[in-house]
């Protein structure tokens, strides 16, 4: 009895630490080397750029990680993404790993090194990109922000304005060539003047080049009847500036079709009434009181 206890016990302490275990080895990290926040590299076209990156490895077993090099890119809604394996075809595929495959030993930190080569006829302007980390079913990056030197525009536009319901959708695209941080400020005109003002707020988004992104500012108090022009004017740091607008229509349109329904029932009501009424006989003669029937019948 106390051996086939001891193994049930043994079996149930495996059980309870192995959860922990695999959660330990599961929680890696990839991080530019310095513990930055991300890695920004500038050069001129033609520049082999080089730096470092760092996985680390808190668990009890080894760990495998593939690395990979891709481009970067916004989301419809703003967010930092990157494109697949086989996508890359801008400062991802100027990106060489010193490996692709780096075999981490229990609680070590590993260096690994890369290279950005910058092709002699690379654009100026910012040219964003990452490393890619993955183990397992788990895939984290580090963001390499590459500026190839010279001139760079700051510039942007406001497009596609539009509003529905409770919500005032607008699209900002980077027409520069520099990733810009937008600061956006949302007005509203009626007919008797000014109905909504928001002051500037910074937008959670980094609007990369020739990226656009699509943005829904919710409008609960919106006006229940007017007529309105919604003003959307944008601006991010080197002078940039832009602006759009749209017009909308509000209608209580529950209110109205209660009105409409109420219409069409008293109507209804009053063809019912005329035809339970029914027409006048033209050819009835119109009955004669008793005097005139006496008189008629005197010969009078």
């Amino acid at each position: 009895m106390l051996p086939r206890l001891a193994v049930t016990l043994a079996a149930l302490l495996c059980a309870l630490c192995a959860p922990v275990a695999r959660a330990a080895d599961a929680a890696w990290t990839v991080r530019p080397g310095g513990d930055r926040p991300y890695v920004y590299l500038e050069g001129v076209p033609g520049t082999v750029l080089e730096d470092t990156l760092s996985v680390t490895n808190p668990g009890t077993q080894p760990l495998t990680v593939r690395l990979r090099p891709a481009d970067a890119y916004n989301t419809e809604t703003g967010a930092f993404a990157v494109r697949g394996a086989r996508q890359s075809h801008g400062a991802g595929t100027w990106i060489t790993l010193a490996s692709e495959r780096v075999r981490v030993p229990p609680r070590t930190r590993a260096q690994i090194p890369f290279s950005v080569t910058v092709p002699p006829g690379a654009l100026p302007g910012d040219h964003p990109g990452a490393i890619m980390a993955a183990s397992g079913r788990r895939e984290a990056g580090v963001r390499i922000h590459l500026r190839v030197s010279g001139p760079t525009l700051a510039a942007f536009t406001v497009e596609q304005v539009k509003v529905s319901g409770g919500a005032i959708r607008y699209t900002l695209v980077n027409r520069g060539n520099a990733a810009l941080t937008p600061r956006v400020t949302i007005r509203a005109d009626g007919l008797f003047g000014e109905v909504l003002r928001r002051a500037p707020r910074t937008l959670p988004v980094e609007l990369l080049p020739a990226q656009r992104v699509t943005l829904t500012e919710k409008w609960p108090g919106h006006p229940s009847l007017d007529s309105v022009t919604v003003h959307v004017e944008a601006t991010a740091p080197g002078d940039a500036r832009a602006k759009g607008s749209a017009s909308a229509t509000f209608v209580p349109w529950a209110t109205v079709a209660g009105s409409a329904a109420g219409l069409l029932a008293a109507a209804g009501g009053t063809v019912w009434f005329l035809r339970r009424r029914g027409p006048a006989d033209p050819d009835r003669a119109p009955e004669q009181n008793g005097s005139e029937r006496h008189l008629a019948r005197s010969g009078a």
